[in-house]
């Protein structure tokens, strides 16, 4: 087959299912053309959609990017927090132990 990494990126599948089906609908119109004398304006629509369809995809924003970078920005913003209450914490009056969390008990 191919690379595993074009294999599983989106955009490759989809320009070669776009291309794949031009490429049949080329092998219906090009008889159609020769029947009908309708000259080249067929062809040359499936050429164009097929054009305009490719780049619709690769000019696409990449969903998972924008998904990854809002994952991170959310991460730092938590840690942040976190260690603005850690800061809070010790600068209260009578803490000089570390928290600690409550024993549990098993319940058996």
């Amino acid at each position: 087959m191919g690379h595993k990494s074009t294999e599983k990126n989106p955009k490759v599948r989809a320009t070669s299912a776009i291309w794949g089906c031009a490429i049949g609908m080329l092998g219906v119109c090009i008889p159609l053309v020769v029947l009908t004398e309708t000259g080249i304006i067929l062809p040359l629509l499936v050429i164009l959609g097929t054009g305009g369809g490719t780049a619709a995809v690769w000019f696409a924003p990449d969903k998972r990017q924008q998904e990854e970078a809002s994952l991170t920005q959310t991460v730092k913003a938590l840690e942040e927090r976190v260690m603005n209450l850690e800061t809070i914490y010790t600068s209260l009056p009578g803490t000089t132990q570390p928290f600690s969390l409550p024993e549990t008990k098993d319940h058996l």
